[in-house]
C-alpha cells in the first residue's frame, strides 16, 4: 500500500486534534492530515452522550477564545451543543478534506534516517510526516472496575461512554456503579423512568450547586450582534474560575469555605441524616475531583433509588453481590467508573529514537516537558500531556497554551532549516521535579486517593497552578531546551 506523506499528522479529532488543526491553517500550513479512530469529530463528546451529559465548565470557557460560540442555550452546554460546535469549526476553517476517519493508531516509528515519523493505522493505511502531533484525550478510553464475575453477567452491561441509542429502562432494574462525574448527570435521569435504580458508592464526592440555567433568546441575540459582550462574560467567567486556584494550590486551609458550602447544599437537599453521613466525604475539598449538580441528591432521595455504601463482592448473573452477602437483582449494569487516564499505550503504539518506546520511557512515570514533549522523541508534540488537566476551570485554556507552543516550534524548524527538535532530558527532569514540588503542598496531595495518581502515588494529571502561568510559560518556544538538529543537505 503506498504511503500518503504529509508534513504534519495530528492523531484524534477532539478539541485539542482540531484546534491544532485550526492553528496550522492559521499559520499557513495547509499539508497536514488528522488522524481519527471514530467515525466522527468530537472526541469525549462524540461518544458520551448518556441521558443528562453535559459539561461542567461553563459554555463560555468552553470554546475556542478565537471561535466564541453565540448560540450555547444554557450556562452549561449540553453534549450535543458541545459536538455541533465542533462540527461548526470543521465546516468553518474547512477542515474536512484533511480528516481521515477509521484511522485508529496503531504504531508511530521514528525514521531516523529520513527524520520522519512512519505511521500505520488499524485500517492499514500507512501515513509518513516530520512532525506527529497527538491529541489522544485523556478521558477517551473507558475504564472498568476489577470486579469479580463481570463476564458473566446475563443482563446488558455498558459503560456511560458507550451509551446505546434508544435505549429503553422502563420497568428495569438498574445498577450504577461508580459515583463520579458522569453518575451524577446520569442517576436523576433514570430515576422515574428504571424500576429501580441501585448506586454503588465506594467514596462520596463533594457536590457543590451546579450554577445553570437557560440563556434568554435576548442574551443570544446580543452575542452574536456585539460579540465583545461576550468577550466580556468569558472574561469574568475566566477570572472567577481562575481564583479557585489560590485555596487548591496556596491557600488549602481556604477549602473550608467550600467545604461548608457543599454541606449546606448536602443538608438542603437531603433530609435523613443518616443518608446524608453517608455522602459526607472524609477528605479535603478538591482531593478528587468536585462535582456540579442541582438534582443529584434530590434523585437520592426517591424511594426508587437506593444508595449502596457496602462494597460490592461480586457480580452474578442475575445481579449485584455486596460484602454482607446480599444480592440485589439487576436488569442493566451501568458503568459509571470513569477512564483509563493513568493506562499505558499498547508497546510498540509509539516508539522513539533508537527504539525507545514510550511505554517503557513512562513505565515509572508519565512526563513530558510542559505537559508537550518528551526526550527521545524528536518532533513528538502532545496535547493534553500530562500535568495539563486542570481541578477549577476550562482545559481548552491549557489546549490554546499547548497550540501556540507547538506553532511557534514548527516556525522555527522552518525558519532555522531543522530537520528535528528533541527536548533534552535534564530540561524535561528538572521541570517534572519543579511540577512535583509544587505539587505536595496542594489540595491533590492531601490524602486521598484519585485518578490523578498513579500506581506509584505520582499526580501526573494536574497543572499545579494558574492557566495564565502555564500560558506564560508556552508563549514562545525555548529552543535552548531541544536538542536542534539541522537539515541534512
Amino acid at each position: 500500500m503506498s504511503v500518503q506523506e504529509h508534513a504534519v499528522l495530528i492523531v484524534g479529532a477532539g478539541f485539542a486534534g482540531l484546534g491544532m488543526a485550526i492553528r496550522l491553517r492559521q499559520d499557513g500550513l495547509d499539508d497536514f492530515a488528522i488522524l481519527e479512530r471514530a467515525d466522527a469529530v468530537g472526541g469525549t463528546w462524540r461518544d458520551n452522550h448518556y441521558p443528562g451529559c453535559a459539561c461542567d465548565v461553563p459554555s463560555h470557557l468552553y470554546s475556542y477564545s478565537f471561535e466564541p460560540n453565540p448560540r450555547w442555550t444554557r450556562a452549561y452546554a449540553p453534549w450535543h451543543e458541545i459536538r455541533d460546535y465542533l462540527e461548526h469549526c470543521v465546516r468553518k476553517y474547512r477542515l474536512g478534506p484533511h480528516l481521515r476517519f477509521g484511522a485508529a493508531l496503531r504504531e508511530a516509528r521514528w525514521d531516523a534516517a529520513a527524520a520522519r515519523w512512519q505511521v500505520l493505522t488499524t485500517d492499514g493505511r500507512r501515513y509518513s510526516a516530520p512532525v506527529l502531533i497527538a491529541g489522544l484525550g485523556g478521558l477517551s478510553n473507558p475504564a472498568l472496575a476489577r470486579i469479580d464475575g463481570i463476564e458473566r453477567f446475563a443482563g446488558l452491561s455498558i459503560h456511560s461512554a458507550a451509551w446505546p441509542d434508544g435505549l429503553d429502562l422502563a420497568g428495569r432494574r438498574v445498577a450504577v456503579i461508580g459515583t463520579g462525574a458522569s453518575a451524577i448527570q446520569l442517576v436523576p435521569q433514570l430515576a422515574g423512568r428504571a424500576a429501580q435504580v441501585d448506586l454503588y458508592q465506594r467514596t462520596p464526592a463533594w457536590v457543590l450547586p451546579k450554577a445553570d440555567r437557560a440563556l434568554h433568546d435576548w442574551e443570544r441575540r446580543l452575542f452574536a450582534r456585539w460579540p465583545f459582550a461576550q468577550r466580556i462574560a468569558r472574561g469574568a467567567s475566566y477570572w472567577l474560575h481562575e481564583a479557585r486556584a489560590i485555596p487548591l494550590v496556596q491557600r488549602p486551609q481556604w477549602l473550608r469555605v467550600g467545604e461548608a458550602e457543599a454541606r449546606r447544599h448536602l443538608r438542603r437537599q437531603i433530609a435523613d441524616p443518616a443518608l446524608r453521613a453517608r455522602l459526607t466525604p472524609d477528605y479535603t475539598l478538591g482531593c478528587k475531583r468536585v462535582l456540579l449538580s442541582n438534582d443529584y441528591y434530590p434523585a437520592l432521595a426517591r424511594p426508587d433509588v437506593e444508595l449502596v455504601s457496602d462494597a460490592i463482592r461480586e457480580i452474578t448473573p442475575r445481579g449485584v453481590v455486596t460484602a454482607d452477602g446480599r444480592e440485589r437483582a439487576v436488569d442493566v449494569l451501568v458503568w459509571c467508573t470513569g477512564f483509563r487516564v493513568q493506562g499505558r499505550l499498547p508497546a510498540g503504539t509509539l516508539v522513539g529514537r533508537d527504539g525507545l518506546d514510550l511505554r517503557d520511557a513512562w513505565e515509572h512515570a508519565s512526563e513530558a516537558y510542559l505537559g508537550t514533549t518528551v526526550a527521545g522523541f524528536p518532533n513528538l508534540f502532545l496535547l493534553n500531556g500530562p500535568n495539563t488537566g486542570l481541578g477549577h476551570t476550562s482545559v481548552l485554556l491549557m489546549i490554546e497554551a499547548q497550540l501556540a507552543y507547538i506553532g511557534d516550534a514548527l516556525r522555527t524548524l522552518r525558519e532555522r532549516g531543522l530537520c528535528s527538535v528533541e527536548v533534552r532530558r535534564e530540561a524535561q527532569d528538572a521541570y517534572n521535579a519543579e511540577l512535583q514540588h509544587r505539587l505536595a503542598g496542594t489540595a491533590w496531595a492531601s490524602g486521598c486517593r484519585s485518578w490523578y495518581l498513579d500506581r506509584n502515588g505520582r499526580n501526573t494529571v494536574i497543572w499545579p497552578g494558574f492557566t495564565f502561568a502555564f500560558r506564560r510559560r508556552t508563549r514562545r518556544f525555548d529552543a535552548a531546551a531541544y536538542r536542534l538538529e539541522p537539515a541534512r543537505p
